[in-house]
C-alpha cells in the first residue's frame, strides 16, 4: 500500500513537471507604443477584415486553411476571455482597439558535428579528425502574434514562440496556445 501511494505521487510529480517543460518552453516578448494613452482603453473588438492568418513555411503539403480551422476557435475563445481578466470588454462597434492575430508555423534544424568548436585544422595543417553529425534536432516551430491597434495604427504587438515537437498531441498543442494568448496578454496593458 505504501510503495502504491509513493508510486502515485511520484508519477503525480512527473506529470507535473512534464506540464511545466510544456509550458516553460512559451517565450513572450512584447512591444508598444510608448506615445500611446493605454489608461483611456476600455473595449476592444477583432480586426474588421477577419480574426486572424496562419502562414505555413513547413512543408509543399502545408494547408494554412486547414490548420486556421483548427486554431481560429482557439484563439477565439483565449482572446476574449483574457481580455476580459484585464478589464476590456468586447464592444461590436467603434471599440478602442481591434485585435489581428497571426500564428506563423515553420521548422527548423539544430546540428552539431563533432570537432565543430575546435580550430579548422591543427598547427601541422590537417584536420585531427573527419567531421561527422553528432546531434540534429528538428523541431516545428510556432509563433503567435497578436497586435492591437488603434484608428488601423498598431500600438501593441506581442509575440509567443515556442518549439513544438513534431509527435505532440492535438492537446498539449492547444495548451501550448492557450499559454501563448495568457502570457502575451499578461503584459497588456503595458505599464508606462
Amino acid at each position: 500500500m505504501m510503495k502504491q501511494t509513493l508510486f502515485a505521487a511520484a508519477t503525480a510529480a512527473l506529470i507535473a513537471l512534464a506540464t511545466q517543460s510544456v509550458l516553460a518552453r512559451v517565450k513572450v516578448t512584447v512591444q508598444f507604443d510608448k506615445a500611446y494613452d493605454f489608461k483611456n482603453v476600455s473595449t476592444w473588438g477583432w480586426h474588421a477584415d477577419g480574426p486572424g492568418e496562419v502562414k505555413m513555411a513547413r512543408t509543399v503539403h502545408d494547408d494554412p486553411a486547414a490548420m486556421q480551422k483548427y486554431v481560429e476557435p482557439i484563439v477565439l475563445d483565449a482572446v476574449p476571455t483574457e481580455m476580459t481578466r484585464r478589464g476590456m470588454n468586447q464592444a461590436a462597434a467603434d471599440p478602442h482597439l481591434t485585435v489581428h492575430y497571426y500564428l506563423l508555423l515553420t521548422t527548423n534544424m539544430s546540428a552539431q558535428t563533432i570537432g565543430q568548436f575546435l580550430p579548422a585544422t591543427t598547427s601541422w595543417g590537417s584536420p585531427p579528425f573527419a567531421q561527422a553529425t553528432q546531434s540534429l534536432e528538428m523541431m516545428n516551430s510556432g509563433s503567435l502574434v497578436l497586435d492591437l491597434s488603434a484608428k488601423g495604427t498598431v500600438v501593441w504587438r506581442g509575440v509567443a514562440q515556442a518549439n513544438i515537437k513534431m509527435d505532440a498531441t492535438d492537446k498539449k498543442r492547444e495548451t501550448l496556445l492557450r499559454e501563448g494568448v495568457r502570457d502575451l496578454l499578461k503584459k497588456f496593458p503595458p505599464k508606462q
